[in-house]
């Protein structure tokens, strides 16, 4: 390739899977992981008008049973569903169609930080929209420690190849 000139080698878009690419079983480890911030928290708990004190006020959550501010539980969510993707459904994905059994088993506190991985449930092939299909998958953050934080199985409505506009 000589300077100044772009190659005339294979171009490679990062997307998402098609329906065809998702095989039930398999899981994905989305990396790197993320250490959440102060900034983090407030910026989020502020954008979405949660006043919260247990996320914005350092001194009264101290007198509170975790003794410190605990993360945003919605801000861990966006994150454990975002995390995934760039690796899953970055162009892929028609529409978010629901998320079920939501749980927070442990808390996550300023400094943490969290790793994210899917696991594939289910597919199926949409009886109403041609050229797309249904994938059940549950999403799963852990901290540092190995401790589960935050769980959710989502479905979600992504094209088949050869389908997406």
């Amino acid at each position: 390739m000589s300077e100044g000139k772009i190659s005339d080698g294979k171009i490679i878009e990062q997307r998402g899977l098609f329906f065809e690419e998702f095989e039930v079983g398999s899981r994905y480890l989305h990396r790197p992981g993320r250490t959440i911030t102060e900034g983090d928290n407030s910026l989020f708990t502020t954008l979405t008008m949660n006043t919260q004190a247990l996320h914005l006020d350092a001194a009264w959550a101290a007198t509170q049973p975790f003794g410190q501010r605990l993360v945003n539980s919605m801000f861990t969510l966006s994150s454990m569903v975002g995390a995934s993707v760039a690796q899953l459904t970055q162009g892929t994905l028609v529409a978010n169609l629901g998320f079920t059994e939501v749980a927070f088993p442990a808390p996550v506190f300023l400094g943490d930080t969290l790793y994210f991985e899917t696991t594939i449930d289910d597919k199926r092939l949409s009886s109403s929209r041609p050229g797309q299909g249904i994938v059940t998958m549950t999403h799963r953050a852990l901290n540092q420690d190995e401790v589960l934080v935050a769980t959710t199985s989502r479905s979600a409505l992504v094209w088949c190849a050869g389908a997406a506009p």
